[in-house]
């Protein structure tokens, strides 16, 4: 039992190196890797606090390509601890942020921001601070419905296949409301609707970046603060209530943590798909665990290489920004049909 429990603990530990590791690679090459070629050099030397002696270069390094590093590293980790998060609750391995409407309804309150109100609400807060303000708060009301939604569904529904179902439904109810804002919506609302579809890491400023973290952190904080729970719901609904887990307000508080995460990625980066579903399952087979004392922190790490990576492929082109929602379904299709195919040979499953 001990050389076994070693061997699980030396896994651990080069899992979590070499997800540092890739995690420092792929940030540095996103940093040097753009349409305008910057030195390696007077890229150091902007990050260090000097200067390149271009203006423009300096610029880019400190207001583009730095800020989108650190929103898709957070982003990226998000979402994927939402989809964790949803997978352990409804013991349901295809459950993803979007699964149970959350991201829908997010997507719902930004739609009614842009394409309802035009995006005027911004000019009350300004022109700056109000487009953003706007979104994010359209973000969480939408997420904050859906999921008061399923919270009143969960005080009369045990069955957490059942919620899960509900859930699916609430998501095609909101499709069907953002498509009927569409069709009654101005030209310039539905190109910028349809523009925050594709999904972006860079549109994030520095101005933005604090709050964007600040939420994101605490969040995920407050994720690993359950990491008990989940460990026991991970057993069965009986289980986690014989070793004293309140299972509703678990799963109420999980779903809580699970709409703000993805209420404030979609809000500032688009509806970005298949990372929350394709990432734990990536870090469980890394693992061959499922215990979120390690697979947590090692989802958050996946998640945040998973996202560099989607970023540095979307600008590596020199025609142009390739959105990340073109590039996420190429890396997690071929994942879930795998995890689907092989599903009973895979130990955690069992």
């Amino acid at each position: 039992m001990q050389v076994t429990q070693g061997h699980s603990t030396r896994r651990a530990v080069t899992v979590m190196v070499l997800l540092a590791v890739s995690l420092l690679v792929l940030a540095v090459s996103c940093m040097l890797v753009g349409k305008v070629d910057i030195p390696a050099g007077d890229v150091w030397a902007v990050m260090t606090g000097g200067s390149s002696g271009n203006e423009a270069w300096d610029i880019i390094v400190m207001e583009t390509r730095l800020p989108m590093i650190a929103t898709a590293v957070l982003a990226g980790a998000a979402l994927s601890v939402s989809g964790l998060l949803l997978q352990t609750t409804f013991n349901n391995p295809l459950a993803g942020p979007s699964i149970l409407g959350v991201s829908t309804g997010a997507g719902l309150g930004v739609a009614v921001v842009m394409l309802a109100m035009g995006g005027t609400v911004g000019g009350i807060f300004g022109q700056t601070v109000g487009s953003y303000v706007a979104t994010l708060l359209g973000a969480l009301v939408g997420a904050g419905v859906v999921l008061a939604i399923l919270i009143a569904f969960s005080s009369i529904v045990k069955n957490s296949t059942v919620l899960l179902i509900i859930g699916i439904l609430v998501s095609y109810l909101a499709s069907s409301i953002i498509s009927l804002l569409n069709s009654l919506a101005t030209e310039e609302g539905i190109s910028s609707y349809v523009a925050w579809g594709f999904g972006t890491f860079s549109g994030v400023t520095m101005t933005q970046l604090p709050v964007f973290a600040s939420l994101i952190v605490i969040s995920l904080v407050a994720a690993s603060l359950m990491v008990k729970p989940l460990n026991a719901m991970l057993m069965g609904t009986r289980y986690a209530t014989n070793m004293g887990v309140d299972v509703n307000r678990s799963r109420n508080m999980l779903l809580l943590v699970t709409g703000v995460l993805t209420a404030v990625v979609t809000a500032f980066c688009g509806p970005i798909g298949f990372v929350g579903m394709v990432v734990p399952h990536v870090a469980r087979l890394m693992l061959g665990t499922s215990n979120h004392t390690r697979l947590l922190p090692a989802t958050m790490l996946a998640g945040a290489c998973v996202a560099l990576l989607c970023t540095l492929i979307s600008v590596a082109g020199k025609h142009g920004v390739i959105p990340i929602n073109a590039i996420t379904p190429v890396i997690g299709v071929p994942i879930i049909i795998y995890l689907i195919v092989n599903r009973r040979k895979i130990q955690y499953f069992n």
